[in-house]
């Protein structure tokens, strides 16, 4: 039977050649890319045409376009998955669920990064130099915050972990969403080994399972946009490399290995061990509930009853 954890499984009956090229894991994400790459070049192309969002134009047309390219993409091709090739409700983004979900995970990622710093500042690394009322935190909000967010759960949570989880399990699903995550941090500026390996365990494998705990995008997309708007807006630390504009003016002090250098405080083992920390106790939580779902081999789906041949029994 089908596992209340797993979102879709190939339907009961399907024929052989839908189910490795139309339902496979790998089906399933090279559909996706398949759709998401064009919309993203459609998008910039009339983005382009129109002339708006362009580096040299105004800060916060720039914001909201990049805001978009990042964000409208993958959600439609995500949305088109589901409906069209899935054809389940996309309950891990239902409406109902926006507002109390991403409350919860905003609140997490204030609460988390703000540990980081406060164990920073009991250390002697992080220091106020000043305030700046005058940060701009709309943009900031637009791009690291939302765009990032969004967009970023949405191909390394919504499609990433969750297909490849329902086909390979949850530990091949969180070690190849993890890695990819810490890849794609690899050009960020002042990004080193290190960093992406930071951010590979730290962001990769928490936000990972915990969207196998909650089964919500919107959690994992509040916690990554205000893990993001709280580093770099509030606190006034680079995020990702990205240089920040923040409303506290601030320095890190001590080795990179503790500051996180010019990457900022998610390449600081502190981050690192506050994240494993909060993954930990979600991997109890997960174990408590023993939702850890194993390879496909090793589990019954529905369609795999129904190829099975019928047993006669013989009274």
């Amino acid at each position: 039977m089908q596992d209340n954890s797993i979102a879709f499984t190939t339907p009961a009956g399907a024929p052989r050649w839908q189910r490795w090229l139309l339902f496979s894991p790998l089906a399933r994400i090279m559909i996706f890319a398949l759709m998401f790459v064009p919309f993203s070049f459609a998008m910039g192309g009339v983005f382009h045409v129109l002339g708006w969002g362009g580096r040299n134009g105004p800060a916060l047309d720039h914001a909201m376009a990049q805001c978009l390219l990042r964000a409208v993409p993958p959600l439609l091709a995500y949305l088109l998955l589901v409906r069209l090739v899935e054809r389940r409700p996309v309950t891990e983004l239902a409406l109902r669920t926006l507002l109390p979900s991403a409350a919860r995970g905003m609140l997490g990622g204030v609460l988390l990064f703000s540990a980081v710093v406060g164990v920073l500042y009991l250390l002697g690394s992080y220091h106020v130099s000043g305030i700046n009322p005058d940060a701009r935190w709309l943009p900031a909000l637009l791009m690291v915050g939302l765009g990032a967010g969004i967009g970023e759960e949405i191909v390394a949570r919504g499609v990433l972990f969750r297909v490849i989880e329902e086909g390979l399990g949850t530990w091949v699903a969180l070690i190849v969403s993890a890695l990819f995550f810490g890849a794609a941090h690899i050009a960020n500026p002042g990004a080193t080994l290190w960093s992406s390996a930071a951010i590979t365990i730290e962001a990769g494998l928490l936000f990972g399972l915990l969207y196998h705990v909650t089964r919500s995008l919107y959690v994992c997309m509040g916690l990554h946009a205000a893990w993001n708007f709280t580093q770099g807006t509030v606190y006034g630390i680079p995020v990702s490399g990205t240089s920040a504009d923040g409303w506290l003016v601030s320095t890190r002090s001590g080795p990179d290995w503790l500051s996180g250098g010019v990457f900022g405080a998610e390449a600081s083992v502190v981050a690192l061990a506050l994240c494993l920390l909060c993954f930990a106790w979600l991997l109890a939580v997960a174990v408590r509930r023993r939702s850890l779902v194993p390879p496909l081999p090793g589990r019954q789906t529905d369609a795999d009853v129904a190829l099975q041949p019928a047993v006669r029994t013989v009274g």
